[in-house]
């Protein structure tokens, strides 16, 4: 009996640890509504909370529980543990296609998915409502009379002749942990090989890594970074105290990741969640378009030199394990050179 008992402990503690981490969870309307759309995110909730007001104030009667979770562990709940949330958002474009293409989405039609352009949306499952670039992010006191760089050779050319200054108070994403930092970082890859000479030269003055961009405009704020490569500008953006940093739309390239919404294929609550798609797209695209992320960050300035990351099954190319892990062993070998 006690050997049984230790077994049920044992498979009950197994079953805890390899539960999904969520980063944060809130619940937004009626307590003790009926009607729920459960939503698991990697978006911060202070991001989404303006689209789930206008939703909820449009829909009375509803709730909405929202859980934030990184890109990986987001993946883990709706593949592994098989968490039966109604909607998935997310910035990692490459994991949502693959979510779609292994038949973890449901196909959706409506007159707001129609009047899509076609780099909006995938195969009536994946439907993008933003535009958001990769910015660097630099700390304007920090630099003092030092140029701010408006391309990838300036910022190159920077490191390399104030080494002093920049020597472990440069910030990117640490790719191994964050499912939106490689996919910046493959697609800079494919746009220019400078990328490659960027990493090198941040990898040789100890750059600094980290999981997420609300984490690198926290340490540009601090002062314990002077410079943060591939932050999401939509995130820098819209923090109140946004004039103490300047946000850089680089103008040799500058990398647009489309935030996408789908419907899993295990949607308790389909048609709500498809109110719920047609309710971001109307605000995200259109005339009348009041998007997520400001009107500051205009993506017109670099229109020649934008490169929109394209929806599809291109994006599954660097989910290859063996190319993962060639192009990880590459990343390493920049990034950790002592």
């Amino acid at each position: 009996m006690r050997q049984f008992a230790l077994s049920i402990v044992l498979m009950l503690s197994a079953s805890w640890a390899s539960a999904f981490e969520a980063e944060n969870v809130a619940w937004f309307g009626p307590k003790d509504s009926e009607r729920v759309l459960r939503i698991i995110s990697t978006a911060d909730i202070a991001f989404f909370e303006p689209m789930i007001a206008s939703f909820l104030n449009a829909t009375p009667g509803v709730a909405i529980d929202y859980t934030v979770a990184s890109s990986t562990e987001l993946q883990k709940a709706i593949i592994e543990e098989r968490q039966s949330f109604d909607l998935v958002v997310s910035s990692a474009m490459d994991l949502q296609t693959k979510l779609a293409n292994d038949g973890w989405a449901r196909r959706y039609t409506s007159d707001a998915t129609s009047a899509l352009p076609s780099w909006a949306v995938w195969n009536d499952m994946l439907f993008a409502f933003t535009q958001e670039p990769a910015a660097i992010v630099v700390s304007k006191t920090g630099l003092g009379d030092l140029p701010i760089p408006q391309t990838r050779n300036d910022l190159i050319n920077l490191l390399r002749q104030h080494p002093d200054v920049f020597r472990g108070r440069t910030g990117t994403y640490d790719v191994r942990q964050s499912g939106l930092g490689y996919l910046f970082a493959t697609q800079d890859t494919r746009a220019s090989e400078i990328y490659w000479r960027l990493t090198e030269v941040m990898g040789g003055l100890d750059v600094q890594l980290f999981c997420c961009s609300s984490d690198m405009i926290d340490a540009v704020k601090s002062g314990e970074l002077l410079i943060a490569y591939n932050v999401l500008g939509s995130y820098a953006i819209n923090r109140p105290d946004h004039q103490d940093y300047a946000i850089i739309l680089p103008s040799d390239f500058t990398t647009v990741m489309l935030r996408t919404a789908l419907i899993t294929s295990t949607a308790q609550s389909p048609e709500l969640s498809g109110r719920f798609i047609d309710h971001l797209l109307a605000k995200s695209h259109g005339p009348n378009a009041a998007p997520l992320t400001s009107s500051e960050l205009d993506l017109g300035r670099v229109e020649p030199s934008l490169n929109r990351i394209k929806i599809g099954p291109g994006l599954l190319v660097f989910l290859d394990q063996l190319k993962k892990t060639t192009f990880l062993s590459e990343w390493e070998s920049a990034i950790f050179q002592n």
